[in-house]
């Protein structure tokens, strides 16, 4: 269990690292995601709506981790699950190209981390 514990802080710190590097330079982090900044209303949505998912992800998951209790990785797991579908849905419309197949595979795997944690962790 304790390794179920370190799995979700690493992953959320993995997490709040990155949010942080996008508030600090939106328009370096937008092009390694293939996207494209139009002003400051887009730097103002990659901040908010980009780097504010994986901050939530991020401090849920550590929070859930530190205090050893799954009830707090329940919306992290919501938010991974729905980029997930998010990722699947764009398979099916615009077709697989290997740059999708990372964030993919990692979102997989966060999912079943947090999963697993959401189903063993409970509050002492």
């Amino acid at each position: 269990m304790l390794g179920l514990r370190i799995a979700v802080g690493v992953l959320g710190l993995l997490a709040l690292t990155l949010a942080g590097r996008i508030w600090s330079d939106p328009g370096a982090a937008a092009s390694q995601m293939g996207l494209l900044l139009n002003g400051a209303l887009g730097q103002a949505t990659v901040r908010a709506d980009v780097a504010g998912l994986f901050a939530a992800i991020g401090g849920l998951s550590v929070f859930g981790a530190v205090k050893g209790d799954g009830r707090w990785l329940l919306a992290p797991l919501c938010l991974v699950g729905a980029a997930l579908a998010g990722r699947l849905l764009n398979l099916v419309l615009a077709g697989f190209s290997l740059e999708q197949a990372p964030p993919i595979l990692i979102e997989v795997l966060a999912g079943v981390i947090l999963a697993a944690a959401f189903r063993t962790l409970k509050p002492a």
